[in-house]
């Protein structure tokens, strides 16, 4: 009776040991599997949808999510990119991303960036500056609902002929803007570090717009506002959009 109880009962001990192996090997597919939503975050992010908002904001519904991400797709499908809300580290990081992969794609196309931003952070708008005189391909810029601070910046630094606005569009200059605390060194090197980034600024936006430099101290000494036109005259944009110009026509990515 023994031998049988052990022969009943060892298949049974089989079978949980199995169980418990198949339980194991789960539990571990589990612990080394990415996470599904963030790798779509991130390969969405490449297309533009975080480079419409800052990090903290929620974003659209997820029933609205896929609807907005196919009109991003279809939108970078035809070299058109957007720096919309606050210029910040992770928008100005997905912009290069976008400049650096079209330049790469086709570099006799270009590339037409809107902007619709109330400025933001000096590194990161020169990140952005930097990586649009880097690549090989023009980059057209349009202006569309405001343009201030470093926003204002960028507009002014997309290939000359190639800037515009939309008629109602607000233009803002300024100089930079920061806050320090601490010990007198600390908030000295600060203090010199906002000069630095003043001296820079000016220098170039002197060089996009055509005016002297002396002006642009002047003028970005407080907040400078401007219409569409007003920046037309200005030199920060080319032209002011009120009719389909042919320069801005999308241009379809070549597979």
């Amino acid at each position: 009776m023994a031998a049988i109880a052990m022969a009943t009962t060892t298949p049974l001990m089989g079978s949980a040991a199995k169980s418990n192996k198949s339980s194991l090997q789960l539990q571990q597919q589990k612990r080394f599997r990415f996470p599904r939503t963030r790798t779509r975050t991130r390969t969405r992010a490449l297309f533009g949808v975080q480079a419409n908002q800052s990090p903290k904001d929620k974003g659209p519904p997820p029933f609205l999510f896929d609807r907005f991400q196919g009109v991003i797709d279809q939108l970078f499908h035809h070299r058109i990119i957007r720096l919309g809300g606050p210029v910040e580290d992770d928008v100005a990081n997905i912009l290069v991303s976008q400049l650096l992969y079209l330049d790469a794609l086709d570099p006799s196309k270009d590339i037409v960036m809107y902007i619709n931003s109330p400025g933001g952070s000096v590194t990161a708008g020169m990140a952005i500056f930097d990586t649009m005189k880097h690549i090989r391909a023009d980059v057209s810029t349009v202006c569309v609902g405001l343009a201030a601070s470093m926003a204002a910046f960028i507009l002014s630094a997309g290939t000359k002929g190639k800037r515009f606005s939309l008629p109602n569009a607000r233009i803002m200059i300024h100089q930079p803007l920061g806050g320090t605390q601490g010990s007198q060194s600390d908030m000295e090197i600060q203090c010199n570090e906002v000069l630095h980034h003043r001296a820079v600024l000016s220098g170039y936006l002197a060089y996009n717009t055509g005016q002297p430099l002396e002006k642009i101290i002047e003028d970005t000494d407080r907040d400078f506002f401007m219409s569409a036109k007003e920046a037309k005259e200005y030199g920060i944009v080319d032209d002011v959009i009120t009719n389909p110009l042919k320069s801005l026509q999308p241009q379809t990515i070549s597979n």
